[in-house]
C-alpha cells in the first residue's frame, strides 16, 4: 500500500497510554531509500522536545482519523535518547536509540531492516534479541554519518534529467509495509505547467546535497510518458499499479539516445 510522506505530516501519535505529539518530519537513508524515523514534536507535553519514533514501533495507522498508534508507553518515549533536529543524527546516536528500545540494527544484516525485510514487530524482536545480541556486540560500529536525510529538507530540490531540468521534488510515495520510498513526485510547473509526474526511485542516479539537486537517468522525452500524479485520486490497487509501472525493470529502453 502506498502513501505520500506529506500525508504523515501533522498526524497525531498515540502511545499505549496516551498521545505523545504530532509528526513534523521524516528521516530516510539515502542508500536504501527507506524511512528510518518519524520526527515527533511533543509540544507542551515534553516542553517542545522532539523525539524519534522508528517504524518498528508502529502498531497501526488510521489515515482518515489522522492517528498513528505506537507500541510504546509515554514513559518509554519520555526516557528515550534525546535528538537535536538541527544536527546530523550520528550512528552512535542511532546505536544508543536502538539499544534503548531493543531493536535489531537495520545496518547489521542483509535485508532492508537488518535481519528482516520489514520492521520486526514486538514478538519477533524478542525472538531476534538472543540471535542478534552476539553479532551486534561484536560488530565495530562506525561513527560517521549514517546518511539520514530530512524529507522536509529534500522536498523542493531541483530534478535534472539527462538533457535538462524537469522540475522539483514535490513529495515521495512510500510503501507502508516496509517503509521503502518507491517514487518521487515531480512538480513540472516550469516545464509542463499544471502537471505532476511520478518517477521511480531506481531512476535516481545521484543526489548533489550541496547543490540541492536530484539527477535521474531519464531524458525529458521519457519523463513526458511518466505516470501522472493526481493528489485528489484515491490510492486504489489499480492506481498504485499504474504509478509503479514506470521503473527500470519495465522500461530498460528509456535511456539517453533512445527518446
Amino acid at each position: 500500500m502506498l502513501r505520500t510522506l506529506t500525508a504523515l505530516e501533522g498526524i497525531s501519535i498515540h502511545a499505549l497510554d496516551g498521545a505523545i505529539g504530532t509528526v513534523k518530519d521524516t528521516y530516510f537513508d539515502d542508500k536504501t531509500w527507506t524511512v528510518r524515523y518519524l520526527v515527533v514534536d511533543t509540544g507542551a507535553w515534553l516542553a517542545g522536545r522532539s523525539v524519534l519514533v522508528a517504524p518498528h514501533a508502529v502498531a497501526g495507522i488510521e489515515w482518515m482519523q489522522r492517528r498513528l498508534h505506537v507500541d510504546l508507553t509515554r514513559d518509554e518515549v519520555r526516557n528515550s535518547p534525546g535528538i537535536d533536529t538541527d544536527k546530523t543524527v550520528s550512528r552512535q546516536h542511532e546505536t544508543e536509540y536502538f539499544d534503548y528500545y531493543g531493536y535489531p540494527y537495520y545496518w547489521a544484516g542483509s535485508f532492508r531492516w537488518g535481519p528482516t525485510p520489514f520492521p520486526p514487530p514486538l514478538a519477533l524482536r524478542r525472538y531476534l534479541d538472543a540471535a542478534m545480541q552476539g553479532a551486534q556486540e561484536g560488530e565495530q560500529q562506525p561513527r560517521n554519518d549514517p546518511h539520514l536525510r530530512s524529507a522536509e529538507a529534500v522536498i523542493g530540490y531541483h530534478i535534472e534529467a539527462i538533457d535538462d531540468s524537469i522540475g522539483h521534488v514535490d513529495d515521495f510515495l512510500f510503501d507502508v509495509r516496509d517503509w521503502s520510498l518507491q517514487s518521487v513526485v515531480v512538480d513540472t510547473r516550469n516545464w509542463m505547467p499544471g502537471r505532476h509526474v511520478v518517477v521511480a526511485i531506481d531512476w535516481i542516479e545521484r543526489v548533489s546535497w550541496d547543490e540541492h539537486k536530484v539527477f535521474i537517468g531519464l531524458t525529458r522525452g521519457a519523463v513526458r510518458e511518466a505516470p501522472r500524479w493526481d493528489p485528489s485520486r484515491a490510492l486504489t490497487p489499480d492506481y498504485e499499479s499504474y504509478l509503479l509501472r514506470f521503473d527500470r525493470k519495465n522500461h530498460r529502453g528509456l535511456v539517453a539516445g533512445r527518446q
